[in-house]
């Protein structure tokens, strides 16, 4: 199937209102996948990567065929806190203008405040393992009547040590139910969950992983504050004045509240998506290739197949909805063995995501600072005396000697040259900008030592476990370096005193963790 609508996989009205709402054009290929199969009642089991659209994927279909009653409908279980709380986002926002009500519900908040909110009535629970077990324990949940039950990046959860939980949730839930398990990677123990919890006919839906091999574009990002993101978007033109760019947005509703604000500053711009006539995204490409514009804003959609060999940088303004759509907008740079420059701007929270495309792809995606005013002041400076040289190779500046001898006797020609490269730099410059600096969102970093390493079967995956156990989300831990017999972990400052009460002195993998403030690299 290609290029199928939302409305054709068939979806409830409600559920493809907030999808439309959303500013989702067309299904990622896990969505179309595996929303048809679902609606027809199956089980499935999904293998695909973080950051392809599982969540719609599995809530679109589930909130659609939703049924009555005061029981638990649905239990979706994720590895981490952070993952239960994006998942139970995104599935509010599905359910925008439906009346499923959703609950998360994992470790690190009081237990009693869940207690209360699912005695309240609720059809959809989000929760990590622990948590969700001990509230069937205390007879809170009760998933006798259960429709659905998902598991959520389950090689996560079994890496993680949930294999036990997650065993003893699934035999207690309906047998009826209907099933679904992702996961990145098939290793065996999830191939056994998979025999013994779902049904025969289940369906096995794999999306295939993209790469990206020998290719002329050098990747980048910039860390952002979401309050600062079209701020940096400018900046970084600013500063590096790209040839042509292509600007992705996710939504089509962002492609056109970016085109009106950076039209507002002076910025040579037009956009495409969906809902533009044909016509309309004709033209805009054609003023594109021409040169007469310099940026063009698009949606993933409306951007497909478009051929133009002079683009220079793709801007991710937005993270795209999946890894195939990341690989799909970096190559619309460096085409023609030319050099491309792709920038991609995430918030904290969107860190984990860009590191898992990055593995999928098997590209290298470096880190940059934001430029600073002093950057951008010193970018054009270059660039405005390029533009004198040429001209002072060439014979029509001759012409304005006269006028120049005039302006000698006047005032001081070096004043007057630094008055004509203000002029310059001010109409070049559309954003006003009051700070030198605008900050990433990562909080000032601490090194740890940690007196476990390789020799003791230590991965990234135990720290970051041992680490929650303080309630650490995963955007507050940076570099995890691994030697034989210790580690380093970088983690923010904030959740320094949190980390050494809770987790020094705790075992990990049979061995006692001291853990240290680093003395330096």
């Amino acid at each position: 199937m290609e290029n199928i609508k939302f409305k054709e996989l068939g979806l409830n009205e409600n559920v493809l209102k907030s999808i439309d709402e959303m500013g989702f054009e067309e299904p990622s290929k896990i969505q179309e996948k595996v929303i048809p199969v679902l609606l027809e009642g199956h089980d499935v089991i999904g293998q695909a990567q973080t950051g392809t659209g599982k969540t719609l994927a599995f809530g679109a279909p589930v909130i659609s065929n939703i049924p009555k009653g005061n029981h638990i409908k649905c239990l979706v279980l994720a590895p981490t806190r952070e993952l239960a709380i994006q998942v139970n986002d995104e599935l509010a926002r599905i359910a925008k203008h439906s009346k499923t009500r959703i609950l998360p519900v994992y470790g690190g908040q009081p237990i009693d405040r869940q207690i209360k909110a699912v005695k309240r009535g609720v059809d959809i629970i989000v929760g990590t393992p622990g948590r969700v077990l001990d509230l069937i324990n205390k007879k809170v949940i009760d998933l006798s009547k259960l429709n659905f039950l998902i598991l959520d990046e389950a090689d996560e959860m079994l890496n993680m040590g949930f294999i036990d939980d997650i065993e003893s949730i699934l035999k207690g839930a309906n047998k009826e139910r209907q099933t679904l398990l992702f996961s990145a990677t098939m290793p065996a123990e999830i191939k056994k969950l998979a025999k013994r919890y779902m049904k025969p006919e289940s369906q096995h839906i794999s999306i295939v992983k993209n790469t990206i091999t020998g290719s002329t574009v050098s990747q980048f990002y910039f860390e952002v504050k979401n309050k600062d993101r079209f701020e940096t978007l400018c900046r970084v033109i600013d500063v590096d004045e790209p040839t042509a760019a292509i600007i992705f947005c996710k939504t089509k509703r962002g492609v056109d509240e970016l085109v009106e604000s950076m039209q507002s500053r002076g910025y040579s711009v037009e956009g495409m998506h969906g809902d533009m006539t044909q016509n309309h995204r004709m033209n805009t490409l054609r003023k594109f290739k021409e040169g007469s514009l310099e940026f063009l804003i698009a949606t993933d959609v409306a951007a497909r197949g478009i051929d133009v060999e002079n683009v220079s940088h793709v801007i991710n303004y937005d993270l795209p909805q999946d890894t195939e759509s990341y690989v799909h907008r970096i190559g619309r740079t460096g085409r023609a063995n030319r050099e491309g420059i792709a920038y991609t701007l995430v918030t904290a929270r969107e860190y984990m995501t860009l590191k898992q495309i990055e593995r999928t792809t098997k590209g290298k995606i470096k880190r940059k600072e934001i430029p600073t005013i002093d950057d951008i002041f010193y970018a054009k400076y270059k660039n405005i005396c390029e533009r004198v040289q040429e001209t002072l190779n060439g014979e029509d500046y001759k012409k304005f000697v006269p006028m120049v001898t005039e302006l000698d006797e006047e005032y001081n020609l070096i004043e007057v040259s630094a008055a004509l490269m203000s002029m310059i730099y001010s109409k070049e410059v559309s954003f006003d900008y009051t700070k030198n600096s605008i900050g990433s969102s990562k909080s000032k970093q601490v090194r740890l030592f940690l007196s476990v390493g390789k020799i003791d079967r230590v991965n990234p995956k135990t720290i970051l476990s041992l680490l929650n156990q303080a309630n650490v989300y995963k955007e507050d831990v940076g570099e995890i370096d691994l030697f034989d017999k210790f580690s380093f972990v970088d983690v923010s400052e904030r959740v320094l005193t949190s980390i050494m009460d809770k987790c020094n002195g705790k075992r990990v993998n049979g061995r006692r963790v001291r853990i240290e403030v680093a003395k330096g690299r």
